[in-house]
């Protein structure tokens, strides 16, 4: 579950919140004037989100890939892969 604080609050508390960010993970979505601006997240989990996001955009590519038909038979890669590997 987020978390919202204002800035004055991430301001006078950052010790606090960096100590728990771990056993507690947020997000904490930090606001100004009302409005938010920004999420403080742990490492971790922003490793995770990261890693997600680069899996997606692999899919959305050969995705794009596909449709553009930009694909090759299988065993036509698996034959040139091979022949590579055999050195021939």
């Amino acid at each position: 579950m987020a978390k919202i604080k204002p800035i004055s609050y991430f301001k006078a508390n950052a010790a606090e919140i960096m100590r728990t960010i771990a056993e507690e993970p947020g997000p904490y979505i930090i606001t100004q004037n009302g409005e938010a601006k920004a999420v403080l997240i742990d490492y971790e989990r922003y490793e995770e989100q990261q890693e997600a996001l680069a899996l997606m955009k692999i899919l959305a590519l050969g995705r794009k890939q596909v449709e553009e038909g930009k694909t090759k038979p299988a065993e036509e890669v698996f034959d040139r892969l091979e022949r590579r590997w055999s050195g021939g």
